[in-house]
Formats: structure tokens, C-alpha cells, sequence
């Protein structure tokens, strides 16, 4: 294997949770909700999928005990923003400092385990093509549904009339419900949907990344998908790029640290963060015929009684 070939391969394994979390937070904001939690899911969904996957011995197993995880947290969540008309900002941090407490609950009798992490695929003929075959037919099943949910939910908000529905309500949800659409149901399957592919991601972290659990292991991923949604300007295809361009500067800067180039450690770790802001802004400045806020991003609605 030359070295690009190894780059690619990482920098596809480093993007892969990122474009998860961001693919379900995008439709959360583009119905209006901004949840703060993705970093508590994630880790909550890193947890329960190691269980999972330890106690009965499949990685299967372990990603839907991720995704329902996940789902649990946003339901919560949900409960106190929707119904309660709790501020969604402070909900959403609430529901990370919970995240963080109850996944050292859950995991602390699984540090120091270790599971098979999740097959690649193998296609006799393909994934032996040099080079381009390992990246495009020798992934783990994670890579491709992650690029799965980012078409099907491109396509769902952009060509369906659920989709439409759903954007209506994220812009102006009084319009919304005036017009008999049930605002508060459709943002709780919205939140919903967020919560299961953030539960999803933190579970691929020990499922497909690396083969243990340990405290923390979301590093902060939550909130870099939170940021790339809203420096993508809300739009799927801009999510993608900067999924990707987060990853790879994530893996290059480690392979700049292993050359010994003399660059300080800690500039070298808040590169990534910072070559990612930096680009995007570039690119949301630039946009022509981009898109903006949901208008009704964050704010409370409470149906007329």
C-alpha cells in the first residue's frame, strides 16, 4: 500500500463520524430545532455500541444500541425544548454534560476490552484494482451509509414534499401551523432522526475506528459537526466537502508531526480546527446562490390552545 493510498484511507475513516453527527443535525436545524447535544449523543452512542457489540459479539447489534442511544437522549431533549418550551441552548448543553455522566456510567466496566471492529468490504476483482480499488470497494460499512444519508437526505429535503414541509417548518413555523401542519411532531421526528445518526457516529468510533472504548473518545467531534453544518451554510453538498477537508487536515497533521518538521504540538493539534474555520468561511463568503439560516432556528413555538 503507497503512502497516498494509505492517506485517503485514513482521512475516509477520520471523516466518516463527522459527516454522521452533521448529516443529522442538518435536518434538526433545517426544521428549526438547534440542539447543542450532539457532542452527549455521540459519546452516549459510543458507550452503548461498545456494550453492544461486547455483549453479544456483533457489530450489528452494537450500532443500533448506538443509534437507540442516541434516539433515548434526543427524546429528552425533545421532551424539555418542544413540549416544555425549554431554551434550546441551554437544553442542548444540559444534554452534553448528561451524555458525558452517563456514558462513563455505562462504559466504565468495558475500558480495557477490546471487540472486532467492523469487516471491510471485499469484492473479488475490484478492491484489487491498484490503488483506487481498497478506497472505493474496501470500505467498512459506515463509509458508505454515511454517504447513503447525506444523498437520501439531500434528496429528501430538496425533492420530496415531506421535505418541503419539513424546511417550512424550520422558516416560519407559525405559517406552518396556520396551514395545518403539526410543527411540533414533525420537529420531534427531526430531532429524533439527529439523535439517532449522532448515536450512530460515537458508535462507530469503537466499532469501526478503533476496537476499545474509552472516556471521551469523541474528542470534541460533536462540536465540529455542529460547526460544519452552519459554515456549510445548511446545504448537503457543502457538508460533504467540509466533512472531508476536516479529516484530511486531521490525518495530514499527524502525518506532519511524524516527519518531525519542527512545528510546535499544539499548533499542529489546533490545526485542523483552524484550517477547517477558515476554509469554509471562505466558502460561505463566496457562495453564490447559497443558502441561509432557518429563519426559525432556535426559537421556542407554542401552538395556540
Amino acid at each position: 500500500m503507497g503512502l497516498l493510498e494509505a492517506i485517503i484511507l485514513a482521512v475516509l475513516a477520520a471523516s466518516t463520524p463527522l459527516l454522521l453527527a452533521a448529516t443529522g443535525e442538518l435536518v434538526t436545524e433545517r426544521a428549526g430545532v438547534l440542539n447543542l447535544g450532539v457532542e452527549g449523543m455521540m459519546i452516549v452512542g459510543a458507550a452503548c455500541g461498545f456494550a453492544g457489540a461486547w455483549l453479544t459479539g456483533s457489530v450489528i447489534v452494537g450500532a443500533i444500541c448506538g443509534m437507540l442511544a442516541g434516539v433515548v437522549l434526543s427524546l429528552v431533549f425533545a421532551l424539555m425544548t418542544l413540549a416544555l418550551a425549554v431554551n434550546q441552548v441551554a437544553a442542548g448543553l444540559a444534554l452534553t454534560i448528561l451524555g458525558t455522566g452517563v456514558s462513563g456510567l455505562i462504559g466504565s466496566r468495558f475500558v480495557g476490552e477490546k471487540i472486532t471492529t467492523a469487516p471491510k468490504l471485499y469484492i473479488p476483482g475490484l478492491t484489487d484494482i491498484p490503488f483506487a480499488g481498497r478506497i472505493l470497494f474496501g470500505q467498512d460499512a459506515f463509509v458508505y451509509l454515511s454517504l447513503a444519508l447525506i444523498i437520501g437526505a439531500s434528496w429528501f429535503l430538496y425533492r420530496t414534499r415531506g421535505g418541503l414541509i419539513l424546511r417550512a417548518v424550520g422558516d416560519n413555523h407559525a405559517s406552518a401551523h396556520a396551514l395545518g401542519y403539526p410543527v411540533l411532531r414533525i420537529r420531534m421526528f427531526a430531532v429524533m432522526f439527529g439523535g439517532a445518526c449522532a448515536g450512530l457516529a460515537g458508535a462507530y468510533l469503537p466499532l469501526a475506528y478503533t476496537p476499545f472504548f474509552i472516556p471521551g473518545m469523541t474528542a470534541g467531534r460533536g462540536w465540529i459537526a455542529l460547526a460544519l453544518v452552519v459554515f456549510s451554510s445548511w446545504l448537503p453538498g457543502r457538508l460533504v466537502i467540509g466533512a472531508y477537508l476536516f479529516g484530511a487536515v486531521t490525518i495530514l497533521q499527524l502525518h506532519a508531526q511524524g516527519a518531525g518538521l519542527g512545528i510546535p504540538s499544539q499548533f499542529m493539534t489546533a490545526l485542523p480546527y483552524l484550517a477547517t474555520v477558515i476554509v469554509l468561511v471562505l466558502i460561505s463568503r463566496a457562495r453564490t446562490g447559497g443558502s441561509t439560516a432557518p429563519a426559525a432556528l432556535g426559537t421556542v413555538f407554542v401552538p395556540d390552545r
